[in-house]
């Protein structure tokens, strides 16, 4: 009676929605900065160049020479300035100084407000990965009501799934609140 396929392609699709999910949150994460030189927080800076928009990663090279700076060196200098003005227009809130070869990101010490700004603005990222975990769960819940209303799945079948679907949403949420914590206690240190 049960169709194996629908189901493990139901419990396939469960587990990449939530997989995604917590891959999202930790490229979220990489790009909170913790008052370290982190060349993440430039992971998604697009910059104007040869007539259209390009990630940074890919107009220059970015070392942290430092634990509180990081470099910049474009393979062309011609883009000095519009790197700076990316940088000044992301709203990472740090001042590029360019020296005509390369920019520096010096990171300033993070006050004990910003550090507390910055643990909310975790927590609320958190909260909405846990959201669309729920989401993804409910989402497969109503998959298999509507496998069991077609005669797809028996009753027992549709429990015991049920069941299976709890299990790996409550994985995920649990992963979501050690990667909350891990970046909560980051921030925090000083």
């Amino acid at each position: 009676m049960i169709d194996n396929e629908k189901v493990e392609e139901l419990f396939l699709v469960l587990d990449e929605k939530l997989e995604k999910t917590v891959n999202v949150l930790k490229e979220e994460f990489a790009a909170i900065r913790a008052g370290r030189a982190n060349p993440h927080v430039l992971d998604k800076l697009q910059v104007e160049a040869y007539g259209g928009m390009s990630p940074l990663n890919q107009l220059g090279n970015v070392s942290v020479s430092d634990a509180r700076c990081l470099v910049i060196s474009p393979w062309d200098k011609s883009l000095l300035k519009a790197i700076e003005k990316a940088i000044l227009a992301s709203g990472i809130g740090i001042t590029p100084s360019n020296d005509g070869n390369v920019i520096r990101l010096v990171f300033p010490e993070l006050t004990e407000e910003r550090r507390r700004d910055l643990v909310k603005q975790v927590k609320k990222t958190g909260e909405e990965s846990k959201i669309a975990a729920r989401n993804n769960r409910r989402d497969a819940m109503e998959s298999l009501k509507k496998m069991k209303t077609a005669k797809e799945l028996s009753e027992d079948e549709a429990k015991n799934c049920e069941l299976d679907v709890e299990e790996a949403v409550q994985k995920c949420i649990e992963e979501i609140e050690k990667l909350i914590s891990a970046k909560e206690k980051e921030l925090l240190t000083v």
